[in-house]
């Protein structure tokens, strides 16, 4: 796929790994639609870069269906499907307060997880119509796993039970969609500088970048945009789940 002649949907697009890739499609030429549920940050990221926006809640097939139909009204087709939207929820499974609620697992599996289906499959039915390039390709998703999926710590039953969720989506998906000349892939980032970890404050982020091997810091969103811009690219990546974390394994 040519980045410069796609038309690109980002889910979670208003802030951290989501707002980096909407911004790197469009400097490299994609047409780009922001999904988000923060109107305000996406409809402000959305001019700031010359995207499109819809007001999208992953969890909702009607929103989703509306966001789809919005990309292709302005966009005229769907290439590409860039999942980030997610939440993180922290939580043992019996700590001081009893047991893990219920519904925050149920949450944060909604999002990370059926939302990123919900998304795709939408976005698998647009994309089929289009007519396939030189090498039969009609489009790609790219879903945001985690290395929690793997290496999944003491608080994270619910978050990285959701991701290994995502990475266990890539193959069956990739395995349906493969006739229809659609690439699914993933991207399992470790320890990046987004909003959501810069509230922990700076002693949190430098503990966490402590452990990265190397390069010995937190990654930087630009580079998730890179891996993205790469697995568009290269046309015989699919069925993949790429870490992105600078040799990490969290104990």
């Amino acid at each position: 796929m040519q980045i410069a002649d796609s038309a690109a949907i980002v889910t979670g697009a208003a802030s951290g790994l989501g707002a980096a890739t909407a911004r790197a499609l469009r400097i490299a030429g994609a047409g780009v639609t922001v999904f988000d549920r923060d109107a305000e940050a996406g409809r402000a990221l959305a001019d700031e870069i010359g995207a499109g926006f819809a007001e999208v809640d992953v969890t909702d097939a009607g929103s989703v269906a509306e966001g789809v139909q919005a990309a292709l009204a302005g966009m005229g087709r769907l290439t590409a499907c860039i999942n980030c939207a997610g939440i993180a929820t922290a939580a043992r499974t019996l700590g001081r307060d009893g047991a893990h609620d219920l519904a925050a697992f149920n949450r944060t599996v909604a999002i990370n997880l059926s939302g990123s289906f919900n998304v795709a499959r939408l976005a698998a039915e647009a994309m089929a119509r289009n007519d396939p390039d030189a090498d039969g390709e009609r489009g790609v998703i790219v879903h945001t796993a985690s290395i929690a999926a793997y290496d999944g710590q003491r608080g994270q039953a619910a978050y990285a039970a959701s991701k290994a969720g995502v990475t266990g989506l890539v193959l069956p998906m990739a395995r349906d969609l493969a006739s229809l000349g659609i690439r699914v892939n993933a991207i399992a980032p470790g320890v990046f500088r987004t909003p959501m970890l810069e509230g922990l404050g700076q002693e949190v982020m430098d503990g966490l970048a402590a452990d990265v091997p190397f390069p010995h810091r937190l990654g930087d969103p630009a580079e998730f945009a890179r891996a993205v811009c790469f697995i568009l690219e290269c046309g015989y990546l699919n069925a993949a789940t790429i870490r992105l974390d600078g040799g990490l394994r969290m104990r």
